[in-house]
């Protein structure tokens, strides 16, 4: 790492639903959580901050195709779908540099970034962004699900908000192989750097 102190690491989405078996899996989706794990262990070792990131919809939410958008029902709020994978590291609870950020949880609003989620899928409280600042963190490692998708997202506001980031490239999966290679060409271009081996 390159500035120890400062570091964070966000996994983006790593639910069921985005898994195999899920109602909007990601091919391969599951093969990222021993990459993940990995670097979870090595955050806790280091005392570092962590953050999860969820989608959290209500039944209605304006993406889901019943409501006119382009995914099937995901992610919904309170059901299985909606949990992080059993196999991934959970979050600790007893550790205060170790949170859970929701986002997509109102029925208007499309939010595929990181960056859009909240402490307790409640926009009044805090966002990811002020928590990571708060942290005095400037640098984030960044994988997840998907590639193509939220993992993009969440890492172009990074770079926007200030933040630099390492790519977690081996932790990552696209919903499709061309769509994922051109997002990563895209958030290169956009001053993202690949980690180096865990």
């Amino acid at each position: 790492m390159s500035d120890a102190g400062k570091a964070a690491l966000v996994v983006v989405d790593v639910q069921n639903d985005f898994c195999p078996g899920g109602a909007l899996a990601v091919p391969g989706g599951d093969q990222v959580i021993p990459v993940l794990n990995k670097w979870i262990r090595r955050f806790r070792q280091r005392g570092l901050p962590i953050a999860f990131t969820l989608d959290w919809h209500p039944s209605d939410h304006c993406s889901f195709r019943d409501q006119g958008g382009p995914w099937p029902a995901h992610c919904v709020q309170g059901e299985k779908g909606s949990e992080l994978h059993p196999a991934l590291e959970a979050p600790c609870e007893v550790r205060p540099a170790e949170k859970i950020f929701k986002k997509g949880f109102l029925s208007n609003k499309e939010a595929y970034s990181g960056f859009e989620g909240h402490l307790d899928g409640d926009d009044s409280a805090p966002s990811l962004g002020g928590w990571l600042r708060s942290l005095g963190v400037t640098e984030v490692y960044v994988g997840g699900l998907a590639t193509d998708y939220c993992v993009k997202a969440t890492v172009l506001d990074a770079l926007k908000q200030g933040f630099r980031v390492r790519l977690i490239v081996e932790g990552m999966r696209a919903v499709t192989e061309g769509d994922g290679r051109r997002a990563l060409d895209e958030m290169v271009r956009a001053g993202a750097l690949e980690a180096g081996p865990e």
